[in-house]
């Protein structure tokens, strides 16, 4: 049978993968799936199973490089409205993976529930959050997760409780195929007083970020008792450039794609700043930037 089979109407050949990254870089993904609703997400997992295809989630492609040769198999993306819908009951919210991370936490404080409001400004999914267990210095997504619903890479579903998940910084115990949904037990507080604080952290955080360029996430995670971008900025890194692509000017930790940029040239540069850092500090950097 061919994968295509009866998928003809929610999966596409030779996708371009760069449309659908903040980076926009990157070769096209060789089948690409866009399920309107569970049973068809279901049915994709379990033939690319049968057929023996690597399988790969894309929330908003914020935190995610594609090599310039694209991606084997399928990569499957939770964009329908079937999979972003929150909901919320006293002080819980049940979300879809699909919904945007910033969708989530602004109904929480609206809703006047406390915990994810320092959470506002990290771009990306809820199921990409809780993959890599997203966070700022003083709060995750990970310490407000109560249960999850995820489905294996046979295509089985699962509920994982919270006595079996364990978050880490930036890691997740979370290692099904697919995160479908989360319950996040929250506390209540004042829905003004939680609006102040969230817009004060988008502001201090969107100042830091550089804007108007193609660019990513963090590309390093923070190694114990230190700061990536500020080893990085200390090593005189900033501005430093392979091809297209620059050590942002604005915040160390980020790289810039610039016009004609090409992902091995920011492969290149992530492991010039990395091995530069090494040299000078005798730290061994650790990638946060997830690379297909």
């Amino acid at each position: 049978m061919n994968f295509l089979t009866g998928f003809e109407a929610f999966v596409r050949r030779n996708e371009p993968l760069a449309m659908h990254t903040w980076f926009q870089l990157g070769g096209p993904a060789e089948y690409f799936a866009e399920p309107r609703n569970q049973d068809e997400l279901v049915a994709v997992v379990r033939r690319a199973h049968d057929e023996n295809l690597p399988v790969r989630m894309l929330g908003r492609g914020s935190n995610v490089l594609v090599r310039d040769e694209g991606v084997p198999g399928v990569v499957i993306t939770l964009s329908d409205s079937a999979f972003r819908k929150i909901d919320i009951l006293d002080n819980t919210i049940t979300a879809g993976a699909g919904a945007r991370l910033g969708r989530v936490v602004t109904t929480a404080v609206h809703g006047g529930l406390a915990g994810l409001e320092e959470l506002v400004a990290i771009p990306g999914t809820l199921g990409g959050a809780l993959h890599g267990n997203a966070g700022t210095h003083g709060s995750d997504i990970g310490q407000w997760t109560a249960r999850a619903t995820v489905i294996t890479d046979s295509g089985e579903l699962m509920t994982r409780d919270r006595e079996e998940l364990v978050f880490d910084y930036r890691y997740s115990s979370l290692d099904e195929l697919v995160i479908l949904s989360a319950q996040l037990e929250l506390h209540e507080d004042d829905p003004t007083e939680l609006a102040k604080r969230m817009q004060k952290q988008w502001i201090v955080r969107k100042a830091r970020q550089p804007m108007g360029h193609q660019s990513a996430g963090c590309i390093f995670k923070n190694p114990p008792e230190a700061h990536a971008g500020e080893l990085i900025d200390q090593a005189g890194l900033k501005g430093t450039r392979i091809g297209g692509a620059v050590v942002s000017s604005r915040h160390a930790n980020f790289i810039v794609a610039e016009p004609e940029c090409t992902s091995q040239d920011v492969l290149r540069l992530i492991d010039l700043v990395r091995n530069q850092i090494e040299q000078r500090f005798e730290v061994e950097l650790e990638q946060e930037l997830d690379v297909w």
